[in-house]
């Protein structure tokens, strides 16, 4: 693909850690790194250290979205920003991701005369938002030449919803990073003494603290060295108090961590837990702890079934059951062969999610549209998005 100059569009505050902040961030630096103009337009806090390719588009505010807590930013005086952003970039093309969601994207929908991308992250096929905002979205949803899905559950939430359809790429992560991150000996498991680890807002329901909490007891009782590692953002003495005192006393809480200390913490554990509830689209942070090496035990929610390629690359347990959960970890945490499998099969498929992958299709997805897009202007009427469906692939 030529060199061009790309905006992108993220929805949500860039001072708090997400998932598709993450994607937008890495997205934006493997595209430079290829030699293409990039300008990121997110909501950011005054005072928070941005990339010099990243513009805020002023404070976010919180609103309750999917069972989760997202920071948007709307309003009048961020549409000025958003449209004074558009003027000054001159893009080629604009990469909006989440933009049905009440924030800056939806806003860039509407502003941006420039061919369009539009990513779509959430996966929630009974939205009763989605369904009232169809009207007002429909014909802006017109002005999007691309769709992108994240995994097959946020194309099926999409189509559901706005009909229409949409090439599945997923979120990408530097597999070497992790791969060849030294673990850390303060975090890593010792013969009796295994270490396992939760990595998320531990405060949010459907990250599943709850359901881990409440299965430790019974791996205790057969585990009594085990030690819990909690990194994220959230009030550690608040989850703490609502633990068993032998839960509590197991349990040593990280606090939020950068991306080097993330990776050495799932470098070092013997098991990587995801009791995640639902919600989730994707489930990057198992491809990042497969990445690093770890086994992964993950609750049966759709995405983390495909993402662990229906089983086979790590083990499951049945959705918000701790007891299952806690006889699924005994298991694993017992046989050192099984887990030496699980990890080596899950290094492996990590490879299938190597931003290098992910980068090519979503560039595939750019050209596509551009050249649709050239072409409609030649001979008015032409569609691209049948071309769109052909010319692209779905990733795993």
């Amino acid at each position: 693909m030529t060199r061009v100059r790309i905006g992108i569009v993220c929805p949500y505050s860039f001072d708090i850690p997400g998932g598709v902040q993450f994607h937008v961030r890495d997205l934006a630096e493997i595209l430079r790194s290829r030699g293409h103009t990039v300008s990121v337009l997110a909501p950011a806090d005054e005072g928070t250290e941005l990339p010099d390719y990243v513009v805020s588009a002023g404070r976010a505010v919180p609103v309750s979205y999917n069972g989760s807590v997202a920071r948007l930013n709307f309003g009048l005086m961020t549409n000025a920003k958003v449209t004074a952003w558009l003027d000054r970039g001159h893009f080629d093309l604009v990469h909006i991701h989440e933009p049905i969601t009440p924030s800056i994207g939806a806003l860039a929908l509407w502003a941006a005369d420039c061919p369009i991308v539009a990513t779509f992250h959430t996966s929630n096929l009974r939205s009763r938002a989605m369904q009232v905002s169809y009207p007002f979205l429909r014909s802006s949803m017109e002005k999007i030449l691309g769709r992108i899905a994240v995994s097959e559950d946020a194309r099926r939430t999409l189509t559901t919803h706005f009909g229409g359809d949409a090439v599945v790429i997923p979120n990408g992560v530097y597999v070497d990073r992790f791969a060849s991150t030294l673990p850390r000996p303060q975090w890593q498991g010792q013969p009796g003494r295994p270490t396992i680890a939760f990595l998320g807002r531990m405060g949010e329901p459907r990250k599943g603290m709850p359901v881990l909490a409440a299965a430790l007891p019974a791996v205790l009782a057969q585990v009594p060295g085990l030690r819990l590692l909690v990194a994220g953002p959230g009030d550690a003495d608040e989850v703490r108090a609502a633990m068993t005192p032998e839960v509590a006393a197991a349990t040593e809480f990280l606090g939020a961590v950068d991306d080097a200390a993330k990776a050495a913490l799932l470098r070092s554990v013997d098991v990587y837990i995801a009791p995640n509830t639902g919600g989730e689209s994707f489930g990057i942070i198992l491809i990042e702890a497969m990445s690093a090496g770890a086994a992964v035990l993950a609750s049966d929610i759709p995405a983390f079934v495909r993402v662990l390629d229906g089983g086979t690359v790590g083990a499951t347990f049945v959705n918000e059951d701790p007891d299952d959960l806690a006889r699924q970890l005994v298991r694993l945490l017992r046989d050192d062969t099984e887990r030496a499998r699980l990890a080596a099969a899950g290094r492996a498929r990590a490879d299938l999610f190597d931003w290098s992958v992910v980068a090519d299709a979503i560039t595939l997805v750019y050209e596509t549209v551009c050249e649709g897009a050239a072409a409609a202007r030649a001979m008015p009427g032409h569609g691209v998005l049948g071309r769109l469906r052909r010319g692209g692939r779905s990733l795993p």
